[in-house]
């Protein structure tokens, strides 16, 4: 990855290797928030504190990614006047790194869940199967970014409807069974606070997948925008 006081010498004839160079940097950065996402999935998933914590630790590692990145871009804009197109993907690579790191905070929060759970409940409620659509929404957008596909980034948001249903339906079932549910009179209040605990962790956890999700669009909304100078999906 290059540094920030390579931008600051460089001359106009390396001008195309550094925008070269802040787009294998973003796309590594992707691969490193994905990482941190399935490995948060994973903690969740199998209740592994050794993963959640590595999760957790390493969030340090892709907000400085971010930093470093954030100042390439600073410096090819300020120091190297770029032309119109160059100016929408500098921009628009500033744009997709903000969503990738808030998509690490996310795996972070999955990584803490993953501490605070000690059971399943509705187990019904399929989090992997969501979560695997988001991860292969993010990867797609950054395919398209790589390669400057415009069709892919429709694609992306299409799909995202379905998971915005997909979680709508998860929460509202939830919120229904708590509500209806009968609690045995022999419960104690710490039981029914735990099982209040369990059932908020688990709306967090769609929530925050469902983010994920949305992440995805803003890094294909700007891809669009980058390739084609198109705003249709910005929103």
């Amino acid at each position: 990855m290059h540094t920030t006081s390579t931008f600051r010498t460089m001359p106009r004839d390396s001008y195309q290797e550094g925008l070269n160079s802040l787009r294998e940097d973003v796309l590594y950065m992707s691969e490193i928030v994905l990482e941190r996402l399935r490995l948060g999935l994973d903690a969740l998933e199998q209740k592994d504190e050794a993963m959640a914590q590595e999760v957790i630790e390493g969030d340090h590692e892709i907000n400085q990614l971010y930093l470093d990145l954030e100042q390439d871009c600073i410096d090819l804009l300020a120091l190297q006047q770029p032309v119109a197109s160059d100016l929408r993907f500098i921009a628009a690579s500033f744009k997709i790194i903000t969503d990738l790191e808030r998509i690490g905070d996310l795996a972070t929060n999955l990584g803490e869940y993953s501490l605070e759970a000690d059971r399943d409940v509705y187990p019904e409620v399929d989090i992997q199967d969501v979560a695997d659509v988001t991860i292969e929404m993010v990867e797609n957008a950054m395919d398209a970014y790589g390669s400057e596909d415009a069709d892919q980034c429709y694609t992306i948001a299409d799909i995202d409807d379905e998971v915005d249903e997909r979680c709508e339906a998860a929460s509202e079932m939830v919120v229904r069974d708590l509500i209806e549910r009968e609690i045995d009179a022999d419960s104690s209040e710490a039981e029914i606070e735990q099982l209040m605990a369990d059932v908020s962790r688990l709306l967090l956890t769609v929530r925050d997948i469902e983010r994920v999700g949305d992440h995805a669009v803003n890094i294909a909304a700007r891809t669009l925008y980058m390739v084609e100078n198109d705003d249709d999906l910005i929103y």
